[in-house]
């Protein structure tokens, strides 16, 4: 494999990028508390991981190559973010006392996020052309193409876990200011169109 340190720094500015993954992270983050948030991160990073293999399968030929398939994943994608904006949009103010804010971990909420983040990645189109691009750089076709694909998903799904695991952290470092009835309003309304804008921007996008 070649060239592993380029692609670490290409992978760790693509993870750290702002994109929808990001976002819900910081939501996450500064509305349910650290631990459910990092159960989004976590699912995050298996989306990305299951795209990863996709990515190197016939159906990830499939979607590269057939515009139908890509445009029906491309909808679905794009419908499931608009919903997660509208829903953060009209999401009630938070309150420092209430358990759910702070450090709740109970199985309904960890299961919700880890679902939320997994579909984040599972529904968006790009990673794979991401990956199916990205890859054959680094690839040296005189080693075995399993093991070197292996080091290189693992790397991209730990940067992810590490990169937004900092952004949960920062995000619940402020979050006091946040979670103020100003700062809650101003959170959900701003994090709700990101998440909407970017819907739009998928379902508007080309390959």
């Amino acid at each position: 494999m070649d060239q592993y340190l380029l692609y670490l720094m290409i992978s760790v500015i693509t993870v750290a990028s702002p994109g929808p993954g990001v976002i819900l992270t910081l939501s996450n983050s500064i509305r349910h508390g650290i631990k459910p948030a990092l159960s989004g991160v976590v699912g995050i990073a298996m989306g990305i991981l299951l795209i990863a293999i996709i990515s190197a399968s016939s159906l990830g030929v499939l979607l590269a190559t057939s515009a139908l398939a890509f445009t029906i994943l491309k909808y679905v994608g794009a419908a499931y973010l608009i919903y997660l904006g509208v829903k953060l949009w009209k999401s009630p103010i938070m309150k420092l006392e209430d358990d759910s804010v702070n450090d709740s971990f109970y199985e309904p909420q960890y299961l919700l996020r880890f679902k939320e983040g997994f579909l984040v990645s599972l529904l968006n189109p790009k990673p794979i052309f991401f990956f199916m691009s990205l890859f054959p750089q680094f690839i040296n076709h005189e080693q075995s193409y399993l093991l070197q694909f292996s080091v290189l998903t693992l790397t991209f799904c730990g940067l992810i876990i590490a990169v937004h695991t900092a952004y949960v952290l920062g995000a619940n470092a402020i979050k006091g200011w946040l979670s103020t009835p100003k700062g809650s309003k101003a959170i959900n309304r701003v994090g709700g169109s990101v998440f909407v804008l970017f819907g739009f921007g998928l379902a508007t996008s080309q390959r």
